[in-house]
């Protein structure tokens, strides 16, 4: 029996992760930080006649409860991962505490790439790692700096390892969506950043599936959405110097934490 593991699954696009996952058969693992939430979604996913589903919760920042949570389900066989825990903060960089700045490098990056190595340990004979990054990581972005810097070392870290594991069974995609609709406060973000915003974004079903068909394809990298894909090119033709002014003058008007 192997199984489907997913980080953040009590989340928005967690959960739409888990309801597919649900749909095509797999016996699924699932994590976040509330341990009601994911009893409720255990639930929910059994009810729609899945597999076997097993949960745990665990903050993802704190290792030693991810050796707990490892411990607890060492020995099955891993088939999929799927790192979606993350923390989208925006904000000025001194506005940070040092608390905060733990937070969201570990669950970022440190968090994903220990579930990696879990997931890679206790593999199945063919093991598909999926990592939820972000366009946000392609280039450096003020007032987004620790999201954007996280984002593209999850990036970088996904390409690395799956050129090292390529032939081996194990396939790792980086997956690069923009803005989705998920929380109230995320949409409310989308609103406020304008027109081209709410055309780039794109709902959490739509980033599942082209995930996992990038995934299917052996893809160590997607970039979700053409308009994202268009943005990015336009991007890369600005001098770093006018880009990062103009990213500056952009991001600089909201703030978003809700972490």
């Amino acid at each position: 029996m192997t199984y489907a593991m997913i980080t953040g699954a009590t989340g928005v696009l967690g959960r739409a992760f888990a309801v597919e996952l649900a749909k095509r058969g797999y016996n699924l693992i699932i994590t976040g930080r509330s341990a009601q939430k994911l009893e409720l979604l255990q639930a929910e996913l059994k009810e729609s006649g899945c597999g076997e589903v097993k949960t745990f919760a665990c903050e993802l920042t704190d290792s030693e409860q991810r050796n707990d949570m490892f411990s607890a389900f060492s020995g099955l066989k891993i088939g999929m991962l799927v790192n979606v825990a993350g923390a989208d903060i925006q904000k000025p960089f001194g506005e940070y505490s040092q608390d905060k700045l733990t937070f969201q490098t570990r669950v970022n990056f440190e968090a994903a790439v220990s579930c990696c190595a879990f997931a890679i340990e206790n593999r199945a004979q063919t093991l598909r790692i999926i990592n939820v990054s972000s366009v946000s990581g392609v280039f450096p972005m003020p007032y987004f700096a620790i999201y954007s810097a996280t984002k593209g070392a999850l990036t970088s870290f996904s390409k690395a390892i799956a050129a090292e594991y390529r032939g081996k069974g194990v396939y790792v995609t980086a997956v690069l969506p923009g803005s989705i609709y998920t929380r109230a406060d995320v949409i409310q973000y989308i609103n406020l950043l304008g027109a081209w915003a709410k055309f780039a974004a794109k709902q959490p079903q739509f980033v599942v599936k082209k995930s996992l068909a990038a995934s299917e394809r052996g893809k160590s990298c997607v970039v979700i959405g053409g308009a994202n894909r268009l943005a990015l090119l336009a991007a890369r033709l600005v001098p770093e110097r006018l880009r990062l002014r103009f990213i500056a003058r952009k991001w600089s008007a909201t703030r978003k934490d809700a972490f």
